[in-house]
């Protein structure tokens, strides 16, 4: 029996996501047994990317629309990055709906790599500490957070890490906040 039963946790992304960024959390949130429900612009399948190679094409759950109607379903929120992905992402407004609503809820929400772009279209990093892929330290120090370049980065119950390599400390870290959260 899982520390995360009855749990449930959405994944926001888009065409170009970042594979081993969803995957990787995916895995050890069912391996805890938390429900990961795909968030997406549309129903179509979306493709993951292995950096620059095509990765994958996943099913989606849910569309943006969708999950945003009724946000108080979801216990928490993962955003991969993946430049592709992070870029179209910001621009959805119901994905940016869904984001505020979790920070106004007080639920976790962690996000990897380029995925802070969408918190900062969002409007929500002002006065947080956390880190991203390096490249974003200036959108998101100009979006009022601290950045930092740390393996992972937990502010209240803001996940935050830099790259594929940090995924096990981003893994544990996520973990631990919803389990306190569960409490």
């Amino acid at each position: 029996m899982g520390t995360l039963n009855d749990l449930n946790v959405a994944m926001l992304a888009v065409d170009g996501f970042e594979q081993v960024e969803l995957t990787g959390p995916r895995h050890s949130l069912q391996a805890e047994g938390a429900r990961t429900v795909l968030v997406s612009a549309r129903t179509d399948p979306i493709l993951g990317m292995h950096h620059d190679k095509p990765g994958d094409r996943f099913p989606v759950d849910l569309t943006f629309l969708q999950a945003a109607t009724e946000p108080e379903v979801f216990d928490a929120l993962l955003l991969p990055g993946g430049v592709v992905n992070a870029d179209e992402i910001r621009m959805h407004p119901k994905a940016q709906e869904l984001v505020r609503a979790m920070f106004d809820a007080g639920k976790p929400v962690a996000v990897i790599c380029h995925g802070a772009w969408l918190l900062i279209s969002s409007g929500v990093v002002k006065g947080r500490k956390m880190t991203s892929w390096p490249s974003l330290q200036d959108d998101l120090k100009n979006a009022g957070a601290e950045w930092v370049d740390q393996e992972v980065v937990v502010d209240g119950v803001l996940v935050s890490s830099r790259k594929p390599d940090d995924i096990p400390a981003f893994n544990r870290a996520f973990i631990e906040v919803l389990q306190a959260a569960k409490r």
